[in-house]
């Protein structure tokens, strides 16, 4: 007889436990994100591109140093996260574990203008998982980025050019 008790005690705050994680999943629903991705190559190019909604799902939960494929973007590689910001401008931190925001004590890094010797500040920084509230990721791209300037606009610019010089 009690042993029947103790299933039926622990059959009820089974339910009770998978009951509160249906409600608490509904209460905080997904969000989407969106990120601006600002891209670097090895010399030194760097270009933005936006990612929205279904593009940035393989950013989220990476942290800062994680290598992804480039394809994401319309490029054939690897892309390197080095950092990235929220929509206040709050860095991320390579060693802060996380997503939170926080308010660490530091003396040089990511986060800090130069300082005098021996002096530690406290600020507000992110942890190093990409979440959906970021704003901006920062990547190495392990290749070169090709220009990806339309000849028209260039064309357009050089016929306006001399037009403005017989003018004067």
């Amino acid at each position: 007889m009690v042993g029947v008790q103790e299933n039926r005690i622990k059959d009820f705050l089974q339910i009770k436990i998978v009951q509160r994680l249906i409600s608490s999943s509904q209460i905080f629903e997904i969000a989407m994100a969106n990120f601006k991705l600002t891209i670097s190559d090895v010399k030194g190019k760097s270009i933005t591109k936006e990612l929205k909604e279904g593009d940035a799902n393989p950013l989220m939960g990476l942290i800062v140093g994680a290598e992804t494929d480039a394809a994401i973007v319309g490029l054939a590689g690897k892309l390197k996260i080095t950092g990235g910001s929220d929509k206040s401008g709050v860095p991320m931190r390579g060693d802060l574990h996380g997503m939170a925001r926080k308010r660490v004590l530091l003396s040089k890094g990511v986060g800090l203008q130069d300082t005098e010797k021996g002096l530690r500040k406290r600020k507000l920084v992110r942890g190093n998982t990409v979440s959906d509230e970021i704003f901006q990721v920062n990547c190495k791209y392990d290749g070169e980025i090709k220009d990806e300037a339309p000849p028209a606009e260039t064309e357009a610019a050089a016929e306006d050019a001399p037009k403005e010089e017989t003018k004067k």
